[in-house]
């Protein structure tokens, strides 16, 4: 998991426009036409047991070796609408640029197929780019879905104000803190996690806004 809340010592006029540029897109009101996406990727090492562990017993916890065997490593991107309570991680081998554009053409032609233009918050990483859709597609294809795209980056040692990262935080605690034998039981187990949450609409309480920002972080903003 990556580092929370670093922010940089020094003013920075770059760091506070992408914040406030951020903090703006979560106050917009809610338009089914253009619904508000967060994105962000982590990953889970895989794994197996060396030894059955001792199940469960009347007074007594269930017990794990402490030796394990790694079994490969999975890399999960990490889709969420704050406004709409709804999230959805796709489990991958790998994290390179075309597995970037293939999120990014789920997210256009199966997630919200229906949305005029979809406003994503996503971190400023060297596959989020739109040069990636033009490495895994046709140039009219990376077209289209680029045209249905709105992108606002998050600053550089501001991942915390992407609120894909605090959801990928919640799945790592509430369902990932423990070894996982291999992806398919990775993805059984996030697919329940993520049907849980989504059929309980459970919700992101940002309070964050940019008047906070002003004063709790002015000395990021160059003095005039």
């Amino acid at each position: 998991m990556k580092e929370q809340w670093c922010i940089p010592k020094e003013k920075s006029a770059e760091f506070v426009c992408a914040m406030e540029d951020t903090l703006e897109v979560y106050h917009r009101r809610f338009d089914p036409r253009r619904p508000q996406i967060c994105f962000d990727e982590g990953t889970k090492q895989q794994t197996k047991e060396t030894r059955l562990p001792l199940p469960t017993q009347p007074g007594s916890i269930a017990k794990y070796d402490y030796e394990y065997e790694r079994n490969g490593t999975s890399n999960l991107f990490v889709f969420f609408a704050p406004l709409e309570n709804w999230r959805h991680i796709k489990v991958t081998d790998q994290r390179t640029m075309v597995d970037f554009a293939y999120c990014m053409r789920d997210l256009v032609d199966i997630h919200f197929p229906e949305a005029e233009q979809i406003v994503l918050v996503m971190d400023n990483l060297n596959t989020h780019k739109f040069a990636s859709l033009y490495e895994a597609f046709e140039p009219e294809e990376a077209r289209r879905i680029i045209e249905k795209l709105e992108i606002h980056y998050t600053p550089k040692h501001g991942s915390w104000l992407n609120l894909a990262e605090s959801e990928l935080g919640i799945l790592f605690t509430q369902c990932l803190d423990r070894r996982i034998p291999d992806q398919q039981t990775l993805i059984d187990e996030i697919a329940a996690w993520q049907l849980d949450r989504n059929e309980h609409h459970d919700k992101a309480n940002w309070q964050f806004t940019t008047n906070d920002a002003r004063v709790k972080l002015k000395h990021l903003y160059p003095s005039l």
